[in-house]
């Protein structure tokens, strides 16, 4: 069982800018696929982006051209760059596989977009 740990969320303007990221307690080498996930309550969890082992992104439309996805399989570490940071981008975000192993959800990182 994979532990993931995320950090980097805060209270950001509509606007900026925040970077998120992500450490594995173990290699993620194996793992093909990375993805980072938001929950909003009462809303179903959303995969906004992904990654694969070579370092090949997608997006889903809503953060499209905004949101950056990395990863570096050395440190066991992916990463969410985020600019243009709207409202709606509030949420809980944390990073799994994709597709998600139900018993590896870490606590996740509160972003939060608010003037």
């Amino acid at each position: 069982q994979v532990q993931f740990v995320e950090s980097g969320g805060a209270l950001v303007q509509p606007g900026g800018s925040l970077r998120l990221s992500c450490v594995a307690s173990e290699s993620i080498s194996c793992i093909y696929v990375m993805g980072w996930y938001r929950q909003v309550p009462g809303k179903q969890r959303e995969l906004v982006a992904s990654v694969t082992r070579p370092g090949r992104p997608n997006y889903a439309d809503s953060v499209g051209g905004r949101f950056t996805i990395t990863r570096n399989n050395n440190k066991n570490s992916v990463y969410l760059q985020m600019s243009s940071l709207k409202p709606e981008d509030t949420a809980i975000y944390l990073c799994n596989s994709d597709p998600p192993t139900e018993t590896d959800w870490g606590q996740g990182t509160q972003v939060t977009v608010s003037s």
